[in-house]
């Protein structure tokens, strides 16, 4: 998430000097850019590797703080929530075995981190979207209290005017209001970094645009948020909604999002896609700036554009251009950011070999992408791969062909060449070259999860499938290997051990009835359904009363003018999702209910019933 030291508020003075040495940074930048200070004459690799932590229940973990401090090693690093942590890479020129090298130093590094969270009883799991993270993980008390943090929320809260609203359509559907950027939290990314010279830069990041729809495709790995089964890349619609600072209006204005692909190919230089997100995006993280840009160059030193590069780290492009100083040297990069975090650090690497290669061996025909492709083109494909992976029809130069096609007919042999060109070594060339093949005639990590997700939930409840899926990507990264070879699960037991709370267990597929519905047209559809159980809500959707089978029987030949509020009990028990599951029994037991519905701030959100609670009930409390 970037830069940690910022101030938690902006007042006019401090936003206005903070712009001026923005505004010197792009100047500085322009200068350095016709002057041929930036490296130009070698390709260097980096990556930043998101990872989950999760408690031996499989549930998101707390103790990131704890955990980064005992470890005590300056690659890693904090995210948004106290069940991320972040590892930064070494930069390394891309040559010979370039990726072996960073292969071993990301699993040196997780090693390192698994030894220390074991004593913590925490686990580290690669996944775009940890499944187990549920609403209660989204709260204020899992944002890692970082200065950065809290800004970040305040003032995109301050831009929008109000909470953020999430709205997500793929075989279910996700509709939820937030009060925090947490959201965004769920994200966890493998991020990919390519040195690139700044005379190449505009044709090699419109390159890097083309070619997001068909390797996000390949690479897709987070189809489940909250038990929902969403898009293949999940990541995409969540990050870009969950940051937004656009507010809705009865006008109709064409808004940029602060999470983006963008509009339209670039051109000119570097410095004009920074200008246009400076002129796009608000200034929404400040900090005090010790030494001016132009100050230093002019003095013979290399700036750090620090006001540019916090600007820059609060606009998140998919493909994100990058300026930074390495070894006394200016450079720019691209940062691919649209991977997510797994199936496997082989199969990361993998992906990251293939668009490097993809990337250095751009044939030249794609020098000039406004003139071989609509840019529209480009944007409809990234959306397409987004919402179906593998699955996805694209179109790739003027021609329908589906990702698995493209992958094997045209762009792996491209990825042979680049990597080849770069002198990379043939036996790592075939390596990760072979992992692509097989994802691309096999299955991607989406598609596993969907898979075994659908397999689990026909004979175990959301939470249990939740955790065994889990639980099984996190024991098949331990046997390293790629996805392609892990297997589907067959029938297990359901992990009932640690569910202690109401929210692990309740139902959150509601029917419900309206106080003023027909009595007996309630009570018919409980007839026809077998439900026993019904809430009822006013006209606000707050819970106000419960029908049950009792009442069904009692007024089914009832009075057919009388309403759901004749009938219905008015003076109902209730529960909240963090209620412990031994009290919820306690209630059932004490008042003979079959039922009690879950409610948060008098909103009704579940409810659970005896057959729920009875795996639990053992006289005592679950553990």
């Amino acid at each position: 998430m970037g830069e940690q030291k910022v101030d938690r508020s902006i007042n006019k003075e401090d936003r206005a000097k903070f712009i001026g040495y923005l505004l010197n940074d792009i100047k500085a930048l322009e200068d350095m850019l016709e002057k041929g200070i930036i490296e130009d004459d070698i390709i260097r690799i980096g990556s930043e590797q998101e990872f989950c932590l999760v408690t031996e229940n499989w549930r998101p973990s707390d103790r990131a703080e704890e955990i980064l401090a005992a470890i005590n090693d300056p690659h890693f690093t904090t995210e948004l929530a106290r069940f991320n942590l972040e590892i930064n890479l070494d930069p390394i020129e891309l040559k010979e075995d370039c990726f072996s090298i960073v292969e071993d130093q990301l699993n040196t590094l997780l090693k390192k981190g698994k030894e220390v969270a074991e004593k913590y009883n925490t686990k580290i799991v690669l996944t775009g979207i940890l499944p187990t993270i549920s609403k209660n993980e989204l709260e204020f008390y899992y944002m890692t209290p970082q200065p950065r943090y809290w800004a970040l929320n305040n003032m995109i809260k301050e831009l929008r005017g109000g909470d953020f609203q999430l709205h997500i359509k793929g075989v279910d559907d996700l509709s939820i209001n937030h009060d925090s950027v947490m959201f965004e939290a769920c994200n966890t990314s493998f991020q990919m970094h390519l040195q690139i010279a700044p005379q190449d830069f505009i044709s090699s990041y419109n390159w890097a645009q083309a070619i997001s729809g068909p390797v996000l495709g390949i690479s897709a790995n987070s189809p489940l948020l909250l038990g929902r089964e969403l898009w293949n890349e999940t990541r995409i619609a969540l990050f870009q909604q969950s940051i937004d600072t656009r507010h809705s209006s009865y006008a109709l204005k064409d808004q940029q999002a602060r999470v983006s692909f963008g509009t339209q190919w670039e051109s000119g230089s570097v410095a004009e896609i920074f200008k246009d997100d400076i002129a796009q995006h608000k200034v929404i993280l400040s900090k005090e700036i010790e030494k001016d840009s132009l100050e230093e160059l002019e003095n013979g030193n290399i700036p750090k554009l620090t006001a540019l590069n916090l600007h820059n780290g609060t606009i998140y492009k998919w493909n994100r251009p990058c300026y930074g100083v390495g070894g006394g040297k200016p450079h720019i990069r691209i940062e691919n950011r649209y991977i997510a975090s797994g199936p496997s650090t082989l199969d990361e690497m993998a992906t990251f070999a293939f668009w490097v290669g993809l990337m250095v061996g751009r044939p030249k025909k794609f020098d000039d992408m406004p003139s071989v492709m609509d840019f529209r083109d480009a944007k409809d494909n990234f959306i397409k791969a987004a919402r179906s992976g593998k699955y996805s029809v694209l179109n790739w130069m003027g021609k329908n062909i589906s990702v698995k096609d493209l992958i094997i007919e045209e762009l792996l042999p491209m990825a042979y060449s680049g990597l080849e060109k770069m002198n990379i070594d043939p036996d790592d060339i075939e390596k990760y070259m072979k992992v692509i093949e097989e994802r691309a005639l096999g299955i991607t990590g989406s598609q596993w999860m969907i898979t075994n997700y659908r397999s689990l939930r026909k004979t175990m409840k959301k939470d249990d499938a939740l955790r065994i899926l889990t639980k099984t990507i996190y024991e098949n990264q331990q046997n390293g290997g790629v996805l392609n070879d892990w297997l589907n699960l067959g029938k297990e037991e359901a992990i009932l051990s640690s569910a202690h709370l109401v929210g692990h267990i309740m139902s959150t597929q509601l029917f419900t009835v309206n106080e003023n519905d027909s009595a007996s047209l309630a009570t018919s559809i409980m007839d026809w359904k077998n439900i026993h159980h019904v809430p009822v809500e006013d006209q606000s959707k707050k819970l106000c009363g419960l029908l049950t089978w009792t009442h069904m029987k009692k007024h089914q030949k009832s009075d057919s003018v009388k309403k759901v509020s004749d009938i219905m009990v008015k003076d109902v028990s209730t529960v909240t999702p963090s209620t412990p599951i031994d009290e919820a029994i306690a209630i059932m037991k004490k008042n003979e209910y079959g039922c009690l519905p879950v409610v948060k701030e008098t909103e009704l959100v579940g409810i659970i019933t005896i057959k729920d609670v009875i795996p639990f009930d053992n006289g005592e409390a679950p553990k």
